[in-house]
């Protein structure tokens, strides 16, 4: 997968011998070279993690009835605080957790701006969706656009875009769980590689076709408190090591990260011309709007019993997930303190590999038994991290197949039974399809996917949501409009854009279609998806129901009738 390589770790901590991935793989797929202790202890959580995860999900397959309300919402049993934990496990990808704290080494303040976006785009769910999307829904999305418009049209639509989403997100995180896993258990080889792979999505069918959102929800909250628990960890290590000084830590970053005082300032990674400035309001506007488009992240708010708690849970979601990307602030600027931008960049050209290589550094270096403690920590918990979240998306989807587009598709609604059945059959197709495009795609840059996902969620679905939620006038016209509006021209300028062809790192690096310039399509699609939805309510010859217009404001707004 990359170019072998040895990094210098800091002074009086030993060397990390690692290898270059793939610049900006979503989960720091750098080859990670590392000892037979750190192998055998790296697996040994690996397993005990799984373990555990599959005694949930027999524990919970006992005891479901096989209803809708169960396999897709968890028969919205779970109190505020357990849903707010199992959104922020499904919420903080490895791409969060490895990522982030990458981009902080190498560029400092404007690798901080990807923990704001993050954050900020919770701000959107809380104040806009969560709440009123619990009132108007049952299980999917779809279920709120369709509450006042002909229902197979809408469904069809939204079905479709959120299987995309969904896909796309999905093969992304089960590449970098084929990179991570096998290489840091120090299985290199493409067999190991395609063996890890087709695991993981082993793994997270038998997770939502035998224990649904039920399963689903306490792995996710099982990976959150590990996530958080390695991350406070980390964080308080870093800290002490610069005796609680937070000028001294950032100084020390500037010095080892070869900018000086530029590394704390504005314009490191995105001052260049104004292609690099668009990309970046691009990638932002995707990022803080994409989130409440996202299918899994929607269908979580199902799972509690009232609109009230979905709110709940949307504040405990942003308190766990606020003081996590806080942290990614800490752990950046401690791997450019202590191991160095340069010693991270030439382990990994994204710096995804700098969390492991500060984990190294902090325990006493790769020869020490604290480094390979923690080591092996981090690995274990970017493992949980990634079969969380696939989990949470492989269920979005499947629920997407068999509640909107079987249903539609039939011409009648399906039997409550049937359904379901649906829905695990999706579930094992979803799996096979994502464990083909992670095989196919393992030697390939897939960071884009991340970016895509969000791109696309926030021009195809936050615009249909918004106007089904807030105008008055909305048809179902307009509604599919905006879905195909949105999710066709994102899913085109990506095509043509510099990540597909025409560099030394997109994924054709040997051809050359490329016409747009931008990395992430976000700042034109997302309007383009507006656009579409209200020009196509300002030309639809069908009328606008008042009267389900505002049946769905007041159900909205006060729960009455909510399921």
């Amino acid at each position: 997968m990359g170019v072998r390589a040895s990094c210098a770790t800091a002074p009086g901590q030993g060397r990390a011998r690692t290898a270059l991935g793939h610049p900006g793989d979503d989960t720091g797929g750098g080859q990670v070279s590392v000892g037979r202790d750190h192998q055998a202890l790296a697996l040994l959580l690996f397993s005990a993690f799984v373990a555990a995860t599959l005694a949930i999900t027999t524990w919970v397959s006992r005891d479901r009835h096989g209803s809708p309300e169960e396999f897709y919402a968890g028969g919205r049993l779970f109190s505020p605080m357990e849903n707010g934990f199992a959104i922020a496990g499904d919420y903080m990808s490895a791409a969060s957790f490895l990522g982030i704290s990458g981009l902080i080494a190498l560029f400092g303040y404007d690798g901080v701006l990807y923990s704001v976006g993050f954050l900020v785009a919770w701000l959107v769910v809380l104040l806009l969706v969560a709440e009123l999307v619990r009132n108007c829904g049952r299980f999917t999305l779809a279920d709120v656009i369709a509450a006042r418009m002909s229902e197979r049209p809408v469904r069809i639509a939204v079905g479709t875009s959120s299987v995309t989403v969904s896909v796309l997100y999905l093969v992304a995180q089960m590449v970098g769980a084929g990179s991570l896993v096998a290489l840091l258990i120090g299985g290199s080889s493409g067999a190991a590689r395609a063996w890890t792979v087709i695991g993981v999505g082993a793994l997270m069918v038998i997770y939502v076709s035998l224990g649904g959102m039920r399963a689903t929800t306490w792995i996710q909250i099982v990976k959150a408190v590990l996530l958080m628990a390695g991350t406070v960890t980390l964080t308080v290590l870093v800290l002490m090591r610069f005796h609680g000084n937070i000028n001294l830590l950032l100084n020390t970053a500037a010095e080892r990260s070869g900018h000086g005082k530029e590394f704390l300032a504005p314009g490191l990674r995105y001052g260049g011309g104004w292609t690099a400035r668009l990309d970046f309001i691009s990638l932002g506007l995707a990022l803080v709007l994409g989130t409440a488009g996202l299918p899994h992240i929607l269908s979580r708010f199902y799972t509690v019993p009232t609109a009230r708690a979905a709110r709940r849970s949307a504040v405990w979601a942003i308190g766990l997930i606020g003081g996590f990307y806080l942290m990614t602030i800490v752990l950046g600027f401690g791997a450019a303190a202590v191991v160095g931008s340069a010693e991270v960049k030439s382990a990994n050209a994204a710096g995804n590999t700098a969390v492991p290589l500060l984990a190294l550094n902090l325990g006493g270096g790769a020869d020490s038994t604290g480094g390979t403690v923690l080591f092996a920590v981090v690995a274990a918990v970017a493992f949980a991290t990634i079969l969380a979240v696939v989990a949470g998306i492989t269920l979005a989807s499947s629920a997407s197949v068999a509640h909107d587009l079987y249903a539609s598709l039939r011409r009648r609604h399906a039997k409550q039974h049937s359904e379901v059945t649906v829905a695990r059959i999706a579930a094992v197709g979803i799996g096979a399809v994502a464990i083909g495009l992670g095989l196919l795609a393992r030697d390939l840059n897939v960071a884009f996917l991340v970016g895509l996902a969000f791109a696309v969620a926030a021009s195809a679905n936050l615009p249909v949501l918004l106007y089904s939620l807030f105008w008055r006038n909305f048809t179902t016209r307009g509604a599919v409009w905006s879905v195909y509006g949105g999710l066709v021209p994102a899913l085109v300028l990506v095509v043509l854009s510099p990540v597909v062809s025409g560099g030394p790192h997109a994924l054709f690096p040997g051809v050359d279609f490329q016409f747009f310039p931008l990395e992430n399509p976000g700042l034109v699609s997302i309007p383009l998806g507006f656009l579409a939805g209200w020009m196509g309510t300002v030309t639809s010859p069908e009328p606008p129901d008042a009267a389900r217009h505002a049946e769905t404001e007041v159900r909205s707004l006060t729960g009455a009738g909510a399921v």
